[in-house]
């Protein structure tokens, strides 16, 4: 199957959308939601984006390293963003972005 070369991958993009998932739900619940609108905004991108390599991976997808770039650099930003805040989620968050963005980077 074509997925099995990817399957540490793919390991790695569900750990960092359910992080993700995680920090969007805690950061919905902190006492100042306005001050967290970036976090909150990118934490949905970068699941959205995992959900989507990991399903295209697992389909065996033609453009596994155009679209690991892309997961790479919102990966990025989201973990920039989580970085800020020193909510126990968000620094989680931010650790399972920048090991998924160093993972897509290895493909891409």
């Amino acid at each position: 199957m074509a997925h099995e070369q990817h399957q540490q991958l793919i390991q790695t993009l569900h750990e960092c959308m359910e992080a993700c998932n995680h920090c969007y739900d805690a950061c919905l619940r902190e006492e100042d939601v306005s001050m967290m609108a970036d976090c909150i905004r990118l934490d949905r991108e970068c699941a959205d984006i995992c959900a989507f390599l990991e399903q295209a991976l697992m389909r065996g997808t033609l453009f596994a390293s155009d679209l690991a770039a892309v997961c790479a650099k919102i990966c990025e930003a989201c973990g920039n963003e989580c970085q800020k805040h020193d909510h126990e989620h968000c620094q989680k968050c931010a650790e399972a972005c920048f090991k998924c963005a160093e993972a897509c980077k290895e493909i891409a």
